[in-house]
């Protein structure tokens, strides 16, 4: 459309523009006549200002030397002379016209800004108006429409069809959907389809997709049933608890019982935390070994230690670091930092400190270069010697006196013959066998199945079983002592798995659920000690049975299944 084939509608509403040269006279003399905030001073503004500043600072000088001075004649500073009664009035008034001295300007400009804009619309207007009246233009083009999302299909077949084809991803089904169940429930079914595989025995329905959503489990299609079994009362420290077992291991909940029951029948365990501090460790690199060398001296220099614990700590209010270890490969830096964690496992949490000191140390080494948060020498999930001598997690040693005739009577078996195969078995020939924190009998074993229980990482259980068994003939050989060390049992009772239902149910069972408001950090650590105890009963019982030559007989009997699994739907 042509704009000039308008009707000038607006002709009535505004006069016609004045001759340009009238114009400018009258901003002029709008401009000259407007009031400034400077107007109301009764001196220039330069001169007041200049006399305000000299005031200002001549007398905040004199009052720093009148109190310096009294300071040093011990007189007290309320005590005030005429003069500096004086000063401090005029400091004060200076102070004031200062502080308003900086909003002239403020106000100067916003009063400006609103009379020009009262005088732009006559001034602007009819002139762009005449310029519009002379263009000949055509209408902008419509703006391009926004592309519409997919609407989802209402029914699951449709649904299913979308994500067979890939029009919907299957990740991105909780989203999209908004109920994690059905979300579950569709992505099963399109997997059965592309696989051509039955999923009949994987149960889908009975549990709470909403719980895992973002932190347990991505793009789930069922759960697995794993049967939890009951060991115990496990006299512990003078109290007993009920130990939840998750495992498909015949004997080893019924094994881990009988042990429980020679513990209980001698006075119970004692277990000892030795200390309580999760790991992680960057790799950092520099341009020389020298460079890498000047911050391992800075790291471990005790001087520095408090400055870094501020910047560490500031990252969780249970988080406290407790130490740091270094150690060089090249112009390479591992920097080990150990801290407390609360009752959490505590892995995020050291590893957001770790990452605001590495900030913090790129402001006095900006050319180092960090090639990762984690550098393996934490050392997380893998067998490793650090965490074998250094310890990881929790730090514990459990120890009991079997009598005699508990020995007999609940193992089977004597003293003497136990104390036997713990050396040749345990201590030799894990010596042969190269192993590293493999000293025992079954550890493993007992560390799985309260991990899977209580919603602990179940592969940190590779290092949470480092464990070395002793056993030693005492009280005239006719009493057993036997004690488990363990260095790395890394558990938490908040956090990850733990918060699930079935895993939450198994903590309160043990009485360690959620976080300790009394004592922080005491929730993980008794489970921790439960965990050494366990293993204690289980070690105790396992070699008991070796010892006796039941190991194979109680295994064809409680481990062996006569149902024919080939018959079972497929």
């Amino acid at each position: 459309m042509d704009i000039s084939r308008r009707p000038p509608r607006y002709k009535p509403l505004l006069s016609p523009p004045p001759p340009r040269h009238s114009s400018a006279s009258g901003d002029s003399s709008d401009h000259r006549s407007s009031p400034k905030a400077s107007d109301a001073l009764p001196l220039p503004l330069y001169l007041t200002n200049g006399i305000f500043f000299t005031l200002f600072f001549s007398v905040s000088y004199f009052l720093l030397r009148r109190w310096r001075d009294k300071i040093r004649n011990s007189t007290p500073l309320h005590v005030l002379s005429l003069s500096e009664l004086a000063a401090i009035t005029c400091l004060i008034a200076s102070f004031i016209y200062l502080l308003g001295f900086f909003g002239i300007d403020f106000v100067q400009s916003f009063i400006s800004k609103q009379e020009g804009e009262d005088h732009q619309p006559q001034r602007f207007i009819p002139d762009i108006i005449q310029e519009d009246r002379s263009i000949h233009c055509s209408l902008p083009p419509p703006s391009p429409s926004k592309p519409k999302l997919m609407e989802l299909p209402q029914d699951d077949e449709d649904l299913v069809k979308c994500v067979v084809s890939g029009e919907i991803p299957s990740y991105s089904l909780e989203s999209k959907l908004g109920d994690c169940f059905r979300a579950a429930k569709i992505r099963r079914e399109a997997l059965q389809r592309l696989t051509g595989r039955s999923m009949e025995g994987l149960p889908l329905e009975g549990f709470d997709y909403d719980s895992i959503l973002g932190q347990c489990c991505e793009m789930p299609v069922g759960y697995v049933q794993l049967p939890v079994g009951i060991a115990g009362p496990l006299l512990l420290n003078g109290c007993e608890y009920t130990v939840p077992m998750a495992t498909t291991e015949g004997c080893l909940v019924a094994s881990t019982n009988r042990g429980c029951k020679a513990i209980l029948a001698s006075g119970g365990a004692t277990c000892v935390l030795l200390r309580d501090g999760m790991t992680r460790a960057p790799v950092v690199r520099f341009a020389s070994a020298k460079r890498a060398a000047e911050l391992k001296f800075f790291l471990e220099d005790p001087l520095n230690f408090d400055t870094l614990s501020v910047v560490f700590n500031k990252s969780s209010r249970f988080a406290r670091i407790q130490g740091i270890q270094c150690a060089i490969a090249g112009k390479n830096l591992y920097i080990r930092f150990s801290c407390s964690t609360g009752d959490a496992m505590g892995m995020n949490m050291v590893s957001k400190g770790v990452q605001n000191v590495l900030d913090f140390l790129l402001n006095d080494f900006p050319d180092m270069e960090v090639i990762g948060i984690s550098g393996n020498f934490c050392s997380d999930k893998k067998p490793a010697a650090v965490n074998w001598i250094e310890g990881r997690g929790k730090s514990v040693v459990c120890e009991a006196v079997i009598s005699e005739s508990v020995v007999a009577k609940v193992l089977k078996t004597s003293v003497s013959a136990l104390v036997e195969l713990n050396m040749l078995k345990n201590l030799t020939g894990s010596a042969i066998a190269g192993a590293l924190g493999g000293f025992n009998a079954h550890a493993a074993n007992i560390v799985s199945a309260i991990f899977i229980a209580t919603g602990q990482d179940p592969a940190q259980n590779i290092e949470s079983s480092h464990c070395i068994t002793m056993m030693e003939a005492v009280n005239n050989g006719k009493d057993l002592h036997v004690s488990v060390t363990m260095p790395s049992i890394e558990v938490g009772t908040i956090g990850g798995g733990t918060q699930l239902a079935s895993q939450s149910a198994c903590l309160n069972l043990l009485g360690v659920k959620g976080a300790s408001k009394e004592s922080p950090g005491s929730n993980s650590q008794l489970l921790a000690a439960i965990v050494a105890g366990s293993v204690l009963a289980g070690e105790l019982s396992l070699m008991s049975a070796i010892a006796a030559g039941q190991l194979i007989k109680s295994h064809m009997k409680y481990n062996r299944s006569s149902r024919d699994i080939t018959k079972i739907g497929s």
